[in-house]
């Protein structure tokens, strides 16, 4: 059918001619307001939207916006959205912490009480539906020629076996040459460790016991109390810790190495908690043997989950020491050392090894663990995986692993050069994790060099991609105001329809349960083509409505009445009036995403098996939880069009 253009349009179409005509001295301004004009119309059409979809923004109230570091989907159906001090100087120290619970049905927003800095934490989804938030800051960086008096960090030491000392905030060291420093954050120090020799005369004879004592130590930052280059050291040294008498005086002192007014890098805290989605708060639980910021939590097919990487509590990249969180015991336990960059993007696969993609949101050498593979924890080995283009170009890359996730194939998109480099890569590559000789290949390029690009799952078994930018932060206005759809089974790209807003660092996007796209936040260095205006941060929230919804209309298959978790078989019937429609079944697991990281996301297919009756079908999970982690999920049913349900939740539980 012939289109045929409304009385409205042609009178928006003449209004628009009438400014060209008259502002013909000023004629690209006047072209853009005539094709924003037009754009704006073609977008709202239906044929449009059944094609590429659509957008559509949040109304927020001014109470609730918030700067979104971290975004988390909670088996209620709310997403948690965190900033902490969110990247915010002023509000760190004043201890301004901020988190909302926003509920994308009613549209109503929760202030929640924050108990610590969790900008820039790491989290994961616990088995029975809370969602874990450890690490976060202790202190802001400060950049060269910022730093006005020399610090570092403080090796404190303890040599007493009988108890641990705690330092406040505020302690003073004293080197040998009178000059003090002062730390920046408590410290405690266990007790030394006391061991006992036991040896023997030659005839057999034991000798008298001999005791041994090996001191305990930890770390803390420390800056001097007044300027000037006498507290300027490259030495090591040891430091008296002033107001200490007698035998604490002897047994806890200080030894640092290096204390400078060289950038000082953001710290880490120990900080653990729970975020309960039913009670909506935060409950605390054991500390972190090191403090992190920046760090990846990774679920394990046990329920346990792994921290990796961060930096610690004076602003180095933990060296290597990770660790375990059992949520029976609500405590760390050591895990397997091995050295990541910051935010290391980790896959669960199939057997229990990880897959680390390469993947990584920056801290750390450009030479030191960058490379991609295959990481054993029960052996703590790790297999470099080859064929990776652009393998300088990963942080800030976006990684996932493809639908279903039986097929084992993970892909990485996009990214960029290491810190604060402008370079910028196109490339996607696909690894088959289940081959026997894995290696990546490379899959069809995005439209442009891409960083921060967010990539999310659809009950479709497509990917989402939008946003990102091609320089460092958005810098040049460089954001990209564009979307598309991967599609595994033809490994090609279509288009979606173009975000309004911009998303580049400190931006999240993830999957709703009623099969739409949210997408939050971003920090550019500057909001202008020029890099002259200081960016702002955006506490816009945009949603993308797949083609999938258009086409659907009200005509979604539906799921009825049903249990609220798998069966010991990993089975579940439910009810419905469209069973002879449905032909697929989906297993999502909830985001838990930041910096372009989220290792939680996955798409399990399921076995399908409708009732003789016509009126229910039951749907049949792997039992194997390297594929199907515990924890709570998203069961979406699709059509034969890929037309999907609203989401159930259902709990797979652990042994």
């Amino acid at each position: 059918m012939a289109y045929r253009p409304s009385k409205k349009f042609k009178k928006t179409l003449l209004g628009s001619g009438a400014v060209l005509v008259l502002a013909a001295l000023n004629a690209p301004a006047a072209v853009s307001f005539a094709s924003e004009k037009y754009h704006a119309y073609r977008i709202a059409q239906p044929d449009y939207k059944k094609k590429y979809g659509s957008w559509g923004g949040v109304s927020v109230p001014d109470g609730a916006r918030i700067n979104a570091i971290h975004a988390a989907l909670l088996h209620t159906g709310k997403v948690l959205l965190i900033a902490g001090s969110g990247n915010n100087q002023k509000n760190f120290d004043a201890g301004t912490f901020d988190t909302v619970l926003w509920d994308p049905v009613k549209n109503t927003f929760k202030k929640i009480p924050t108990p610590e800095d969790f900008f820039c934490a790491g989290h994961s989804q616990l088995p029975d539906g809370r969602l874990l938030v450890a690490g976060g800051t202790a202190r802001y960086e400060v950049l060269d020629g910022g730093v006005k008096k020399a610090g570092g960090g403080m090796r404190v030491k303890n040599e007493s076996p009988d108890k641990a000392v705690t330092l406040k905030k505020g302690t003073r060291f004293r080197s040998p040459s009178g000059v003090e420093y002062v730390t920046t954050t408590d410290v405690t120090v266990p007790k030394a460790k006391r061991e006992f020799e036991i040896s023997y005369f030659k005839s057999g004879q034991m000798r008298p016991w001999k005791t041994k004592v090996t001191a305990a130590e930890s770390r803390v930052f420390v800056e001097a109390v007044e300027e000037g280059p006498r507290a300027l050291t490259t030495e090591a040294a040891q430091y008296e810790v002033v107001g200490l008498k007698g035998e604490d005086a002897d047994n806890v002192y200080g030894l640092a190495q290096k204390l400078t007014t060289e950038k000082q890098d953001f710290q880490g805290i120990k900080a653990a908690y729970e975020f309960d989605p039913v009670a909506e708060k935060y409950v605390p639980v054991a500390p972190m043997k090191d403090a992190r910021w920046y760090p990846t939590l990774v679920g394990l097919q046990d329920g346990r989950v792994l921290a990796v990487s961060g930096l610690n509590d004076v602003g180095d990249v933990v060296p290597g020491d990770n660790e375990i969180y059992d949520p029976k015991t609500k405590k760390w336990t050591k895990g397997p050392f091995r050295y990541f960059p910051t935010y290391p993007s980790l896959f669960l696969t199939k057997g229990g090894k990880l897959l680390y993609t390469g993947s990584n949101a920056g801290y750390g050498p450009a030479d030191k663990g960058r490379a991609p593979g295959l990481w054993d924890l029960e052996t703590n080995t790790f297999t470099k995986l080859p064929g990776l283009t652009d393998p300088d170009q990963l942080e800030t890359s976006s990684s996932l692993i493809l639908p279903p996730a039986q097929a084992q194939k993970v892909m990485v998109l996009g990214g960029g050069g290491v810190g604060e480099s402008a370079k910028s890569t196109a490339r996607t590559s696909i690894v088959d994790v289940g081959g026997e000789n894995p290696a990546f290949r490379d899959g069809p390029p995005l439209p442009q060099g891409t960083r921060y690009l967010s990539s999310v799952l659809l009950p479709d078994d497509t990917v989402f991609t939008t946003g990102g930018s091609r320089d460092y932060r958005g810098r040049g206005g460089s954001d990209i105001l564009k979307a598309q759809f991967y599609d595994p089974a033809t490994n090609a790209f279509a288009a979606a329809a173009d975000p309004m807003v911009g998303r580049n660092y400190h931006s999240e996007a993830l999957l709703l349960p009623d099969g739409r796209v949210a997408t939050f936040g971003s920090d550019p260095l500057f909001d202008d083509k020029d890099n002259t205006k200081l960016g702002t941060f955006e506490q816009r929230i945009e949603v993308f409505t797949p083609p999938y919804l258009h086409k659907a209309g009200a005509d979604r298959p539906a799921l009825g009445e049903g249990p609220r978790e798998l069966d010991a078989d990993g089975r579940a019937t439910f009810e419905t009036e469209d069973a002879g429609r449905i032909a697929k079944a989906r297993l999502m697991r909830p985001s838990a995403v930041t910096h372009t990281t989220d290792v939680e996301q996955r798409s399990v297919e399921l076995g399908l098996t409708k009732g003789k009756d016509g009126r229910t079908v039951t749907v049949d999970a792997p039992e194997d939880p390297t594929l199907v982690p515990p924890g709570w999920y998203m069961l979406f049913v699709t059509d034969e069009a890929g037309i999907p349900s609203e989401a159930k939740w259902v709990q797979v539980k652990g042994e």
